[in-house]
């Protein structure tokens, strides 16, 4: 049941209905019964018991940890939750990635099995990272005491398995939202339009935009040996505003849908497009992932005895400030690796969203200081808004090239798709009539055009503050003039039926 079907929008107001009638101190346990009834009510029903063991497997591990005064008790503890968990996401998503590789190695070596390793595909459950992370989060933070240990099997598990978090995120922090599931909630008039109205918002981004985007992306990429040059970089952009409109507007429906509920989740992003570096960007899109991972693996790595060792031996030999950035640099080398497998067992992920990104970073680091002296020797304003504009097109650039190995079939496809892209020289494609051919006809196109004006218009709008606020204060008729106006606008040009696939996320899957 996709969450953008018609079949999702009527279980969605039948849980929005009940959930306000019935006695708020049963609220909790419907939105638990409501989570299990959506697992059930996907294609495969029997994955719940994927997300049912990773809660049992942690409810154990709180009760030990919080029960016990023995530290070595509590450490083995926390060690057999992560090892469960990470086990169980590793089984389901990356065992084939290390199988794959293994074999890769082997091919290098000259050492190549007969015959070479095989594979195999399980099933994974809607959601597993997303809950898996969530779950290992609370689970540390009570280890190290920063959270409290909730000891009610059934909260714990709507926590984890909250059915709307469970599609494309966001990661949750107990400490920040866990205890607001079990909270009363009243219904309030505001308080749900306001919801209804993000996830409309989310609904143009998916079905109008995203949508749209894909069959040109999906043209190009699966026939790029036809459509080289100015083709792959134009399929290149789209997909990354495929790949934003498509994460963001399932991000505005499940933070409206929670909305409408009253709980606040963590927003996943802040106009990513906007960015002047790549660390900026990262801490515009997908915010949860990037916390999650400088919280329960950048800074662990740096704590650790091995890393500790290396910063002083670094310090001593390169200076107090290079040492401990090359340190840090060598810390975030496995922070960004494990980044780009998070997002799926293939070296397109590590390279795509992971190591390429970091070599991006550490570039940035290491000729800031020299491209800081340049210009201030040339008198050029580095905070004046023509160099600002730059550095957003080149990060957005850079950010391309990642995508680009993201939504490739392969490493291998990837640069083949890169020596296509510069083999030919064909900018007139853009304006001649050729994008014509690549499946949208020009009434789609003007579509597409007009709704990511739209989108722009839109973000750069919520650089001033809340878009919904400013809406909100006007005067009655004008306030139902755009939100109707927006409805139609969804229902009249939304990419829905057979010939689309509007139920399915790209991060989904994740």
């Amino acid at each position: 049941m996709g969450i953008t079907s018609f079949y999702f929008i009527c279980f969605f107001v039948a849980v929005l209905v009940i959930y306000y009638i019935i006695p708020k101190k049963m609220q909790w346990c419907f939105l638990l019964l409501c989570s299990v009834a959506y697992y059930l009510l996907t294609d495969n029903g029997i994955l719940i018991l994927y997300p049912l063991v990773s809660v049992a497997v942690c409810y154990l591990g709180i009760r030990v940890i919080a029960g016990s005064d023995d530290p070595g008790k509590k450490k083995r503890a926390l060690i057999a939750v992560i090892a469960v968990n990470l086990g169980i996401l590793f089984l389901l998503k990356y065992i084939n990635f290390g199988i794959n590789t293994i074999n890769g190695i082997a091919n290098i070596l000259g050492h190549v099995t007969e015959p070479p390793l095989q594979g195999f595909h399980l099933l994974a459950p809607l959601g597993v990272s997303f809950y898996t992370f969530s779950l290992l989060g609370y689970v540390i933070d009570i280890y190290y005491g920063i959270a409290g240990p909730q000891r009610n099997f059934g909260k714990l598990a709507l926590y984890g398995m909250y059915f709307p978090a469970m599609i494309s995120g966001p990661i949750l922090k107990y400490r920040e939202c866990g205890e607001q599931f079990f909270e009363p909630h009243y219904f309030d008039y505001g308080q749900v339009t306001r919801g209804i109205q993000r996830m409309l918002w989310g609904f143009l981004k998916k079905l109008v935009i995203a949508e749209r985007l894909g069959v040109l992306v999906d043209t190009v990429y699966g026939q790029y040996r036809s459509y080289p040059g100015a083709f792959i970089w134009f399929a290149t952009v789209c997909y990354a505003f495929q790949l934003y409109t498509d994460f963001s507007g399932c991000m505005d429906i499940v933070l409206g849908m929670s909305e409408s509920l009253g709980l606040s989740l963590p927003e996943n992003f802040k106009t990513p497009f906007f960015a002047k570096s790549i660390s900026e960007y990262w801490r515009r899109w997908h915010i949860t992932l990037g916390v999650w991972m400088k919280d329960y693996v950048f800074y662990p790595l740096l704590r650790s005895r091995f890393f500790t060792g290396l910063n002083k031996s670094w310090k001593k030999r390169f200076g107090k400030k290079r040492g401990k950035q090359y340190t840090n640099f060598a810390a975030m080398f496995l922070l960004w690796f494990t980044v780009g497998v998070w997002h799926g067992g293939d070296w397109k992920y590590v390279i795509g969203s992971g190591l390429l990104h970091w070599f991006y970073i550490v570039m940035e680091e290491l000729l800031e200081e020299p491209c800081g002296r340049a210009m201030e020797v040339l008198h050029i304003n580095r905070e004046g808004r023509v160099i600002a504009g730059i550095r957003m097109l080149r990060t957005f650039f850079l950010v391309c090239i990642g995508d680009l190995f993201f939504r490739a079939k392969s490493v291998g496809s990837a640069f083949r798709l890169l020596k296509k892209s510069v083999s030919i020289w064909n900018p007139n494609v853009l304006w001649n009539g050729s994008l014509l051919t690549l499946g949208l006809d020009s009434v789609e196109f003007c579509i597409t055009a007009v709704s990511l004006l739209l989108l722009l218009f839109v973000s750069l709008m919520q650089q001033k503050g809340s878009v919904r606020e400013m809406i909100g204060k006007r005067v009655l008729p004008v306030r139902w003039l755009i939100w109707y106006a927006l409805l139609f606008y969804v229902i009249l040009f939304g990419c829905y039926g057979p010939e689309y696939s509007a139920a399915e996320f790209i991060y989904q899957g994740f």
